[in-house]
């Protein structure tokens, strides 16, 4: 690959013990109050998965499917960045071992390694390393953060940390930072273990790595004998040893916790640009309203069995932003088990004490009916709704099954024979030919004036908003729902698809196919979020 040069400096944060650690959020952290030091921040996620992306990867296994403006269906951690920081991420933001070997065996199928026996070492290496320093370049950023995925010791990390070793020895110590993050675990007596932390930096040095500086992930802050230790045998100064604690009510806490220990400015030292001030007033002002609430609200929020809570992750942080920056208000989250819902004989039991109900997007039948029932519940009980994807569509189901009185209503993702596919694929619906492809990033849509969704966005006619959807409302149902108080109140632009619907005669009930979640942040909450849970302290009081 020859001598490289950068404009950018890089800093690659990697973990070992254990998965699991934060290291996203901590990444997001770092790039925040570089951020608040004046720097341009680019953001970078090196999955050792070898999916080509996330969108087949299941979220119960590895949590949400974060997509991009530009329509790529990326690691969660990406979310973490976008929420952070100013970065706008893209596609070429998250790297998986799987596009690295699509590009490189393309490459080899296409003749261009010359008839040399293509290797990992250099050929799958060096696609890293040029996606990387690409990254820099096509940014400008003055420093790029790289998370490596999984843990050290993983044979998948491999490839990502021979690639950062040969960076680091080629781009020099002033430009490139190595940050590590591991386990510093409590033994039973309270006693804190240095050993595990000190195996995994024994690890990241055999693979020719010596960290510049550990952050020690651990229940409470490391006294100076036991920093002072870890920085003997770990080969580190203890000027460069920090600790990441247990957060107590946010993880917008994190970058006001590594700036009090002064891990920003070790960073800009290290980099050679310590002539920087950074200014955390945007996270003391934030914290400040989350540990001084005026009010309480609870939100009740639906979904398949027993699932996680980054199977949701960016819209319970959107739903959390709201609260917070738009309401000051304390925000609890009730999971609702929907295959639970479906059987319970007595479902107002499971809505007491709520304010307002979500219904995100879902796949598959498992727990339809319960979903089904929750939007029902809503609807009749004149408690605020909104829906997302699914939650929408579901709006539109319950309707024809429960006003109109169409028994066999249902989407065609569950049930290909229905008389009434509200629901369906657009190659399914009358004046669409084309085969579906699911629509992903940012489309525009045009609100309908006068609506409540119209209000929300301030009267503004177009908008652009991020989708990843298949399944579309059939549009020849549309008077059926009209005429039974369910209004549609945006359309995609230029195939007129409904993406928006609200319940006319309901205080707050409002549908949408898109996702609003992908673009909300801590001190800049989305209008849509920021209105339901209005509307849900106004049914509290």
């Amino acid at each position: 690959m020859g001598k490289l040069r950068a404009m950018s400096k890089y800093i690659f944060v990697a973990s070992g013990v254990c998965s699991t650690l934060g290291k996203g959020v901590a990444s997001a952290s770092i790039g925040s109050l570089l951020e608040c030091s004046g720097l341009k921040v680019a953001m970078m996620k090196c999955d050792p998965y070898i999916n080509v992306d996330a969108g087949n990867i299941s979220p119960y296994q590895h949590g949400e499917v974060y997509v991009t403006e530009d329509g790529a269906e990326t690691d969660l951690d990406l979310g973490n960045f976008s929420r952070f920081t100013s970065v706008k991420v893209e596609d070429d933001d998250c790297i998986t071992i799987g596009k690295v070997y699509d590009s490189v065996i393309r490459n080899e199928r296409a003749g261009r390694y010359n008839g040399r026996t293509v290797q990992v070492i250099p050929h799958i290496t060096d696609e890293i390393k040029r996606r990387i320093i690409t990254q820099g370049t096509r940014s400008g950023a003055d420093v790029v953060i790289v998370e490596i995925g999984g843990t050290v010791g993983d044979i998948e990390a491999i490839p990502y940390l021979e690639a950062a070793r040969q960076l680091i020895r080629e781009l020099g110590k002033t430009d490139v930072l190595s940050i590590y993050l591991t386990l510093v675990p409590v033994i039973t007596g309270g006693e804190l273990k240095s050993k595990p932390t000190q195996n995994a930096v024994k690890l990241l040095q055999e693979a020719g790595i010596r960290p510049d500086i550990l952050i020690c992930r651990c229940e409470t802050a490391l006294d100076e004998g036991l920093r002072k230790k870890l920085a003997m045998f770990c080969n580190v100064s203890i000027s460069s040893v920090f600790t990441s604690t247990d957060i107590e009510k946010s993880i917008y806490e994190l970058p006001v916790l590594f700036h009090e220990q002064g891990i920003d400015r070790r960073i800009l030292e290290k980099l050679g640009l310590s002539d920087r001030e950074t200014n955390i007033t945007q996270w003391t002002s934030f914290l400040s309203k989350l540990n001084n609430p005026s009010k309480k609200v609870c939100i009740a929020m639906v979904g398949k069995k027993d699932y996680l809570d980054n199977c949701f992750k960016s819209v319970r942080e959107s739903l959390f932003h709201a609260a917070v920056t738009s309401h000051n208000a304390e925000l609890s989250i009730k999971k609702i088990d929907a295959e639970t819902l479906e059987r319970s004989a007595d479902i107002k039991s499971y809505f007491e004490g709520v304010d307002g109900i979500i219904v995100p997007g879902n796949y598959g039948q498992r727990g339809f009916l319960g979903l089904l029932r929750a939007v029902q519940y809503a609807r009749e009980n004149n408690v605020p709704y909104l829906g997302i994807d699914l939650g929408m569509q579901l709006m539109a189901i319950e309707t024809a099954r429960n006003i109109l009185h169409w028994e066999d209503a249902d989407s065609t993702e569950f049930m290909q024979n229905s008389s009434h596919a509200i629901i369906s694929l657009p190659e399914e619906q009358t004046g669409f030919q084309s085969a579906t492809v699911m629509k992903l990033g940012a489309e525009p849509i045009m609100i309908q004036k006068g609506t409540k969704l119209s209000a929300i966005y301030g009267g503004v006619e177009h908008i652009t908003e991020r989708h990843r959807s298949k399944y579309t409302f059939d549009r020849k149902y549309s008077k059926d729902m009209a005429d039974n108080a369910l209004i549609s109140s945006a359309f995609a632009i230029p195939d007129k698809q409904t993406e928006a619907f609200e319940w006319e005669n309901h205080p707050w009930g409002i549908g949408v196919q898109y996702h609003p979640e992908f673009v909300s942040r801590p001190t800049k909450p989305h209008p849509l979020f920021a209105a339901f849970i209005g509307a849900a302290l106004k049914n509290k009081a």
